[in-house]
């Protein structure tokens, strides 16, 4: 494996580079609410009827069931499930909504500014969120500090993996094509990083609400403070 120049960023969205509450109290909410008339409307679209098939298969229902593949997808948001059926049809949802200007999305000027630098000076930037690859570009095209898609190197999501659990972060590294150790994984969650140490990543938390009580872990509030 060939080692990196420069090391790689791999950077979550939720709480890291953008405010988790967009996430929470915009973007579950406009699927929510839109869930059920999206179904109806493109149920017999190949892409929409296989993330159908997938929830019914998890959940234990008929494929056909619309109203009971609804209420899961529906009461899966409400959870915080990661889902990757339901994560697929909300980028489908979100889609249309960035698109149509209707939605914009959250990222911190901080986080902006800092992808960028390191673009320019060469880092490679890759992007690891449970949001589904395709909602992940919608978002990071379309946010209040413009159109990031094109320092971005690459998109990994729950098709490789759980996000706490270290092979997740060794199989991404694998498709990188870079020693675990070169990778720089920027996060949120402890537990991540925990996974993403144990295959070998080095790690920065960012805590932009504040340190919790007790923690002893180093901390940064905001992408300035980090150095890669």
């Amino acid at each position: 494996m060939v080692a990196a120049r420069l090391p790689v960023v791999l950077t979550d969205i939720e709480g890291t580079t953008g405010s988790i509450r967009f996430v929470h109290d915009v973007l579950f909410p406009h699927s929510r609410e839109r869930m059920a008339a999206f179904l109806a409307a493109h149920r017999d679209e190949p892409a929409v009827r296989a993330e159908i098939e997938a929830v019914a298969r998890e959940a234990g229902l008929a494929p056909d069931d619309l109203p009971a593949v609804t209420a899961t997808l529906v009461r899966w948001i409400d959870e915080d499930r990661k889902a990757t059926p339901l994560k697929a049809l909300q980028g489908m949802i979100w889609k249309d909504g960035f698109e149509s200007g209707e939605l914009v999305a959250h990222i911190y000027p901080d986080a902006a500014a800092r992808l960028r630098a390191w673009h320019a000076a060469g880092h490679p930037i890759h992007v690891y969120s449970s949001g589904s690859i395709a909602a992940q570009k919608l978002y990071f095209a379309h946010t209040g500090e413009g159109d990031l898609t094109p320092i971005l190197s690459g998109h990994f999501d729950t098709t490789t993996g759980g996000k706490r659990e270290a092979r997740s972060y060794r199989a991404i590294a694998a498709r990188v094509g870079v020693d675990p150790a070169d990778i720089v994984f920027l996060s949120d969650v402890e537990a991540e990083l925990e996974a993403a140490e144990q295959a070998g990543m080095r790690t920065v938390w960012l805590t932009r609400d504040g340190r919790p009580d007790g923690a002893t872990r180093p901390s940064v509030a905001s992408f300035d403070e980090i150095t890669l």
